[in-house]
């Protein structure tokens, strides 16, 4: 069974900083493909970020250069630095996988709140 738990979510000011982590089972982590999404009230879900299996990153336009996603493959970890945080980041960020077979995993979400 898939499972997919992030953690690190919570209350910040503008300006501050901070470290999700999403912990995973149930997959070949080394060669999943990983990334973060999310969704703010009233919004559909977006792309944050992606890291490949090799390490190759990819982050949507209003992550460059604030948020930075890696990966810990013999922790089977995938992390989200977000820094220079603003309030349009208040959001329900979700972990997502995509292993080999192509079928997508979700994980339940954590709230982040960037308060001004």
């Amino acid at each position: 069974q898939v499972q997919l738990e992030e953690s690190g979510g919570g209350l910040v000011q503008a300006g501050g900083s901070l470290r999700l982590s999403c912990a995973t089972s149930g997959i070949t982590f080394s060669t999943t493909l990983m990334g973060w999404f999310r969704q703010a009230p009233g919004k559909q879900r977006e792309l944050v970020a992606r890291i490949t299996s090799s390490g190759l990153t990819i982050y949507a336009d209003s992550a460059k250069g604030r948020f930075t996603i890696s990966r810990d493959n013999a922790k089977e970890r995938v992390y989200l630095q977000k820094n220079s945080l603003t309030p349009e980041d208040t959001a329900v960020y979700y972990c997502n996988a995509v292993p080999r077979s192509g079928i997508q995993y979700w994980g339940k979400g954590t709230l982040v709140t960037v308060s001004s």
